[in-house]
Parts: structure tokens; C-alpha cells; sequence
């Protein structure tokens, strides 16, 4: 089979060919690469390509399929990981100058978790300094990520690399993580999928603050059920998080459809209070019918999350001086790092004890806000970005309809809001705008309802089909 079929394949169909025989690891594995060497140069969705390594994981994934054993989740599935999880033997750089030819000699969890599942590490894709984005994914190690629909526009961020190594068609499956927006963003941009867990789902480690709940990671795919295959491997308890839920990851992978006539959905183009692009809000106003016609009641209403901003702002800063007050102090490491993360921890060094208490505080009412509000909708829709990709080099929303952001923290406030409440969303592909830029609307569900989120997805997915539209730098 041409090495572009099988790129265009889903994860899902790729694993039920791996688990069958009718493909090998290898070819699928040669195939990606290929398909890396040809667009790379264009779209730079990797930091690392782990050619030589895949290539060996491929051919014991084979040896394994021939033993007649029992096979894994992600059997022999390339997987392009980000480049903020530690892999083992495998560069793993941050982003950053700091840490440009780093391999680390053991593994995060979550690549513990995806050896265990077979899967083969394909390369680490491209994200900021740390982590640290705004509307682009580029850092001084490996530069601008750019988007596969327009070579001119960026891709977000943070999980960037991860969203282009996808919809490029370079990795059936990819990883991120999202503290603000970092899966959604890129996925949003992107026309693919990016899936943020409850705080817990996908538990951390090692992690500086174990019950720290801002920041998650979770998986994104071309497909729901691509991202539902990752996300039941990423899932489950682990006694190294404290936090991490106790249901097991396997109920992801059963089948997604559902049917939901007479479910209630708060829809909102702004959640009441944000600036959104006109471009933006026409597609996703279009989407009424969409929910309609699944049998839905769509309501146009909002919960009131006008304070979430100024509290992620807060717990974002405190978070930024365990994790990089030190290197700030240090002038020769602070000097090679980026600005925007050396303002973030600068933020943080500002702000007193009180400032973090009563941050805290106000984020549990706004959480019990959210849980009272969504007692009547199962769901609440809103967009994923309030704009169409920036140009590669703007490296942050400028103005929204007229109205002039902040700091670039003001322009992600559609998916921070969600962050700071800790329910899960995920960005799902939408349409385009008339240059054609992708465009992504995100699925709220309720407090954990992890799965009921991935059921609506799937089923808005095989309304719209929008995801199947192929970028033009496959052309």
C-alpha cells in the first residue's frame, strides 16, 4: 500500500490492521517516516525524529504479533509525543537552549504508560520554551511551527507540533498537555482534536506540585475515536499522583455513539462576555442546526465566568516561580530563556500569599458556579479561539472586534475560563473561514464526565465530517 494511504488512515483502523496482520509495524512505521521527510522541512512539526529507534520499536512490535501473544492497546501504532514529556534514551528538550541535547535515562508516566501499550515513539514534537506559548509553537532549539492549511499562519500552541504532526498526516496518534489551552488552541487551528481531562484523568509524574490541578495532559487525534483510543491508556490510577482518578482508562475505549434527544446545551458565541472574531462566530452560529439535529434542546445562555481570567492569571504566575524562579534568578540561564516566560515567573515573584489564598478561593465559587449552572445543560458549546491563526511572527492576539487585548493571556480566556473550573473540553474541528482557515469549537461537559464529552464529539464529528478535509500542504 502507497505510504500516503496509510497516513490518510485513522489510528483506530491502522491498530485493527496491526492486530489482524494485514500491515506490519514496520511499513506503517516507514510509511510516517517518509512522510516526515517530505513535509517536515515545510510544516517543522518535530523537534527530534526517532527514526532509528522507531524503526527497532516497529520491528519488536512485529516479533510480537508473530509470537501469537495477546497485543497491547496501541500494538505497533507510531505515536508522536511532545516535547515536554521525558523519554528514555530519547532527546527530550523543553524547548528550551537550556536543555538542547538533554536525554533523559528514564521515563515519564505517561511514556511509561505508552511502551507498555506498544506503541512506537515516532519523534517529539515541537512546543514553546516550557511550554510557555501565546499564538505561535517556536522556540530558539528548533524555531516556528507553521500550519499545515496556510505555511503563512501559525499552528498555536502549546501542543502545536503535536496538532501539525496530525493533521500533516506524519503520526496516526499524538500527545499534548493543556494548562490554558495548549491542546485545544492547536487543535483548534489545526482541524483536529484535542481533548482536555478532568484534573485527575491523565495523572503526572513526575510532577512539582502532585495536587496541582490546572494543568493536564491528555491525547488528540485526526478522529474522536483515535483520541478515545489514547486517552484509555493515558488514563487510570497511579499511587505517584495524588490526585489521579480511580476509574479505570479502558471505559475509553468503548464504542462512542450515543444517543442524545432531548439533551440540553448552553450555547454560547462568547461566554457573555468575550470579544470574538466575526469569522468565528458565523460558523459556529451555523452549528445550532448541527446539535438540532441531533435531537437536542440548544439554549443560548452562559455560565458567569467573568473572574476566571484574573484567577488563572494568579495561580499561573504562582505556578511559574516553583517551576522557573530559579533559572530567573540565574542571570546566565536568564538570559537564554524566553521573554515571555521569564515575565511569567516575574508575575509570580510579585504576588503575596494573600493574593494566592484569595485566588483560590474565588476559583471554588466559580467552580460551584459552574456545577450549579450546569445541573440544567449537560453540555455547554462555545468556541475554542476567538480568532483564525496568527501570522507566523505575531506572537500574540492584538485586538479582538475592535477591542484591544491585554497581555497575550487575555486573548485565551475562551479556554482558560474552562481551565480554571476543572471541567473537560474538547476542540473539535468546525469549518473554515473563507481563506481557509480551520476554525474549532469546544464540548464542555460536566464536572469528570470525561466520556460523555468524547460520545458528543463523536457524534457532532459524524454530522459535520469536517475533520476529513485534507490541508494544502498534502497537495
Amino acid at each position: 500500500m502507497p505510504d500516503l494511504d496509510l497516513c490518510l488512515k485513522s489510528a483506530t483502523e491502522l491498530r485493527r490492521m496491526l492486530g489482524t496482520r494485514e500491515l506490519s509495524s514496520r511499513d506503517l512505521t516507514e510509511a510516517c517516516l517518509a512522510q516526515i521527510e517530505r513535509l517536515q522541512p515545510k510544516v517543522n512539526a518535530f523537534v527530534t525524529v526517532a527514526g532509528e529507534q522507531a524503526l527497532e520499536q516497529a520491528a519488536a512490535a512485529d516479533e510480537r504479533a508473530a509470537s501469537g501473544e495477546e497485543l497491547p492497546a496501541l500494538h505497533g501504532l507510531p505515536l508522536a509525543v511532545k516535547d515536554l514529556i521525558r523519554t528514555r534514551g530519547l532527546r527530550t528538550t523543553f524547548g528550551s537552549l537550556l536543555y538542547a541535547d538533554y536525554v533523559p535515562d528514564t521515563d515519564d508516566l505517561l511514556a511509561e504508560r505508552y511502551r507498555a501499550a506498544g506503541a512506537v515513539f515516532i519523534g517529539k514534537t515541537n512546543t514553546p520554551e516550557f511550554g510557555c506559548g501565546g499564538g505561535q509553537t517556536t522556540n530558539a532549539v528548533a524555531g516556528d511551527t507553521r500550519n499545515p492549511y496556510d505555511l503563512d499562519r501559525a499552528c498555536g500552541s502549546s501542543s502545536g507540533g503535536s496538532a501539525v504532526a496530525l493533521a500533516a498526516r506524519m503520526s496516526p496518534l499524538a500527545d499534548g498537555s493543556d494548562f490554558g489551552g495548549s491542546l485545544r488552541h492547536p487543535a483548534g487551528h489545526c482541524n483536529v482534536v484535542g481533548f482536555r481531562p478532568s484534573p485527575g484523568r491523565v495523572p503526572s509524574y513526575p510532577a512539582e506540585l502532585g495536587w496541582f490541578t490546572l494543568r493536564s495532559d491528555g491525547p488528540m487525534g485526526r478522529t474522536v475515536a483515535d483520541t478515545a483510543l489514547l486517552l484509555s491508556v493515558q488514563a487510570g490510577p497511579d499511587p505517584r499522583s495524588p490526585i489521579a482518578l480511580h476509574e479505570p482508562g479502558d471505559q475509553f475505549a468503548q464504542p462512542l455513539d450515543r444517543d442524545f434527544k432531548g439533551v440540553r446545551i448552553a450555547f454560547s458565541p462568547d461566554l457573555g462576555f468575550l470579544p470574538v472574531d466575526e469569522r468565528i462566530t458565523k460558523i459556529f452560529h451555523q452549528h445550532r442546526a448541527t446539535f438540532e439535529g441531533l435531537g437536542m434542546e440548544v439554549v443560548d445562555t452562559a455560565p458567569d465566568l467573568r473572574e476566571t481570567l484574573d484567577v488563572f492569571k494568579v495561580l499561573r504566575a504562582w505556578r511559574y516561580t516553583l517551576s522557573h524562579g530559579d533559572r530567573v534568578r540565574d542571570p546566565a540561564k536568564r538570559e537564554v530563556m524566553k521573554p515571555d516566560l521569564v515575565w511569567n515567573t516575574e508575575e509570580g515573584f510579585k504576588i503575596s500569599a494573600e493574593e494566592v489564598a484569595r485566588a483560590e478561593g474565588k476559583r471554588t465559587e466559580l467552580y460551584h458556579h459552574m456545577r450549579t449552572f450546569m445541573d440544567d445543560y449537560d453540555f455547554l458549546v462555545i468556541p475554542t479561539n476567538p480568532t483564525p491563526p496568527l501570522p507566523i511572527g505575531q506572537k500574540s492576539i492584538k485586538e479582538v472586534g475592535g477591542k484591544k487585548m491585554g497581555d497575550y493571556l487575555d486573548g485565551g480566556a475562551l479556554k482558560s475560563a474552562i481551565s480554571t473550573v476543572g471541567n473537560p473540553s474538547i476542540s473539535m474541528p468546525a469549518g473554515f473561514t473563507e481563506e481557509g482557515w480551520p476554525v474549532g469549537i469546544q464540548i464542555v461537559g460536566r464536572h469528570q464526565a470525561d466520556l460523555s464529552v468524547l460520545q458528543l464529539a463523536h457524534a457532532f464529528e459524524q454530522a459535520t465530517r469536517v475533520g476529513e478535509t485534507l490541508p494544502s500542504v498534502l497537495d
